[in-house]
């Protein structure tokens, strides 16, 4: 489950990153949530 949330966002972010500046809010907060995820998911594995 945790591995789907972190490809959906991967793909949120670059579909973002296509149509916006990597620097616009969108993006940058696409990719705090995505860091989150796999921050969590790495927390989870060890």
């Amino acid at each position: 489950m945790l591995l789907e949330k972190i490809e959906e966002c991967r793909e949120e972010m670059i579909t973002l990153s296509s149509t916006h500046a990597l620097t616009s809010e969108a993006v940058v907060l696409s990719s705090m949530k995505l860091d989150k995820l796999i921050n969590e998911y790495q927390n989870y594995v060890q």
